[in-house]
């Protein structure tokens, strides 16, 4: 479990980013140190995961986080984010088996397990040491994903991930691997 906050600051990069906790903890405290740096346009944190899930939930209380911050010409932004701790239930691999080995390169269909109430799925597939991804958002009526053929090469070992979101946005993940044929 993880907590992650994106922000984006438009057109015109943001010099600084604030964002405060329920409980008025300033959980991001963002300042470029001049005008020359432009600003930032983009925003992704994420929190540790650790493996006390509590402790992740006291630091980042459920509740509505306040966003403050002023673009490199001085305007102003404001906005606010609800964060819940109300997971949805995760996926069950289908296709391949976790784990599975000679899996083919060609025409390959990753599935899973329906569940109920999602608003979507998140399918990624990805491969280190090649440095390549894929990403995908689905309806919440899918139950599949075709993996492009020519993405996937001989003998080398795939991460693939399926993450059931739930219409606040909380996304649960149930990860595991494939080797494809040689």
């Amino acid at each position: 479990m993880e907590v992650v906050f994106e922000v984006e600051g438009g057109e015109e990069g943001l010099a600084e980013l604030i964002v405060v906790s329920p409980d008025g903890r300033r959980v991001v405290d963002f300042k470029a140190p001049d005008s020359s740096t432009l600003g930032i346009r983009q925003f992704r944190f994420e929190s540790p995961e650790p493996s006390d899930v509590e402790s992740l939930k006291a630091a980042y209380p459920e509740g509505v986080y306040e966003f403050a911050g002023k673009t490199s010409s001085g305007a102003e932004l404001v906005g606010n984010s609800s964060l819940s701790h109300r997971l949805p239930a995760a996926a069950t691999f289908v296709r391949p088996a976790p784990a599975a080995e000679k899996v083919s390169m060609t025409d390959l269909e990753i599935s899973w397990s329906a569940v109920e109430g999602v608003a979507s799925y998140v399918v990624e597939i990805e491969q280190d040491e090649l440095n390549v991804r894929i990403t995908a958002l689905l309806q919440g009526s899918s139950t599949s994903f075709t993996v492009p053929n020519g993405f996937l090469l001989p003998g080398m070992e795939y991460q693939v991930a399926i993450g059931t979101v739930s219409g606040e946005g909380n996304i649960s993940f149930v990860e595991t691997s494939f080797t494809t044929e040689l």
